[in-house]
């Protein structure tokens, strides 16, 4: 998660492309340019460890865009894929605060 908060606070659209699931992965990666990453503060994980083939975290990027500060707030899944850790998606049907 921090390598990839990394790459979209440096514009790197091919890391995330090869840090992302392929089943999940888009064709093509187009990064908002005026918006600059800030702080990524990870709130929670589960599961991940050195044994696990997926985990979950939930963290909370702040961004400065051009409407002003936001807060992106998500729990993503992650899975094993040729050895790595790679994004597969946001987990779906959860809401901050639940």
């Amino acid at each position: 998660m921090r390598s990839r908060f990394s790459a979209f606070a440096l514009g790197d659209a091919a890391y995330l492309l090869r840090s992302w699931h392929p089943s999940t992965r888009p064709a093509v990666l187009d990064l908002d340019d005026v918006v600059v990453w800030r702080r990524l503060q990870i709130v929670d994980t589960d599961a991940g460890g050195p044994d696990d083939a997926e985990g979950v975290v939930e963290f909370r990027a702040s961004y400065r865009g051009p409407e002003g500060a936001g807060l992106l707030h998500e729990r993503s899944r992650f899975v094993r894929h040729d050895g790595r850790w790679v994004y597969l998606d946001v987990v779906t049907g959860w809401a901050p605060g639940t």
